[in-house]
């Protein structure tokens, strides 16, 4: 009822539009939180700024988050896709330097159908079917729908498993879905190909047949096993090694060209300081800006002692830095 006693004609304000959904949430979400909650929700914080990231670099828009819980949507199905690719890979490099026991796995359901827009929100099926097949998903992993796979199957360089029919709460018909795979199956095969006990389109698919899906799980290549997409992780390493290298070799060219002076202090604390800020991104225990911080102010120390002449100016420069990490510390508070 509206203030002039007129009733509104709700159907005329509802708004619908066709969009690709995207919803995501972290697999064994209450067992990380038993294990270490502080630990967990600042693991899925980081990892959820990683993954915030990657949508809007693909055209896509994060429409809420709750718990664990993501949805994001996309006007483009294939840059979804690619989205949801290149999350899965991401998370994946940062897991492979955490335990087993304590990886944040997430998975991740797309679909594209018509929802219902009220301000910043999406409403209706379409985006119910996205979080079914996000729960149908491996951990790692990435299913979409029947209308993703018809638009993406010769646009996108991954393999798809056709899973067969799910069943949805509330919707008529069941959805066809597809597994993407992801890693090392995704190398050897062509854009679109798909691996299937059923049809290999979305159109055939639908005419498989009815059924709940609940007991049949994609094989290992549909998801990112824990560890398995490591490059990301491994190349971080090498640079690391390569810098030590180069360290080794600056103190040796030093000693053998020795006239009393240790001119490789210079480059070896550049040196430090990038292997330093290399490991601050490799690192998921603590936050990467602080640690950043805490680095640049080490370097200001190593600075001011190489070149002593009685004062230690570094105080100013470090009290700034003290600032900026308070308030970084209070409002992660």
């Amino acid at each position: 009822m509206r203030g002039g006693g007129e009733v509104a004609d709700s159907s005329s304000e509802t708004q619908r539009k066709l969009t690709t959904i995207f919803s995501a949430d972290v697999q064994d979400y209450t067992r990380l939180m038993g294990v270490d909650e502080e630990g967990t929700l600042e693991t899925l914080k980081r990892y959820r700024d990683r993954m915030s990231r990657l949508i809007e670099a693909h055209g896509g828009r994060v429409v809420n988050t709750w718990g664990d819980g993501l949805i994001a949507e996309f006007p483009s199905v294939v840059e979804a896709v690619r989205a949801a690719v290149d999350v899965q890979n991401e998370l994946a490099g940062l897991n492979a330097a955490r335990p087993a026991d304590g990886r944040m796995l997430f998975r991740i359901g797309i679909n594209l159908g018509d929802v219902i827009v009220e301000g910043s929100d999406i409403y209706g099926d379409g985006v119910n079917i996205a979080a079914r097949l996000q729960a149908q998903a491996p951990a790692g992993g990435v299913v979409i729908s029947n209308t993703v796979y018809d638009q993406v199957r010769n646009k996108v360089a991954v393999g798809f498993d056709f899973l067969g029919p799910l069943s949805v709460k509330n919707v008529a018909e069941a959805v066809p879905s597809y597994a993407v795979r992801i890693g090392e199956g995704a190398g050897d095969t062509t854009a679109g190909h798909v691996r299937s006990s059923g049809s290999p389109s979305g159109a055939a698919a639908q005419s498989a047949g009815s059924g709940s899906l609940s007991g049949d799980r994609p094989g290992p290549l549909a998801g990112v096993a824990p560890g398995q997409n490591a490059g990301q992780s491994l190349n971080q390493r090498r640079n690391l090694a390569v810098l030590g290298v180069i360290a080794a070799a600056l103190v040796v060219i030093n000693t053998l060209t020795w006239h009393g002076v240790f001119w490789a202090a210079w480059p070896l604390l550049a040196l430090a300081y990038v292997a330093a800020m290399r490991w601050a991104h490799l690192q998921e225990r603590y936050d990467a800006r602080l640690v950043a911080l805490a680095i640049s102010a080490l370097g200001l120390i190593g600075i001011n002692l190489l070149s002593w002449h009685g004062t230690f100016w570094a105080i100013w420069p470090l009290l700034a830095i003290a600032v900026v990490g308070g308030l970084r510390w209070a409002r992660r508070g």
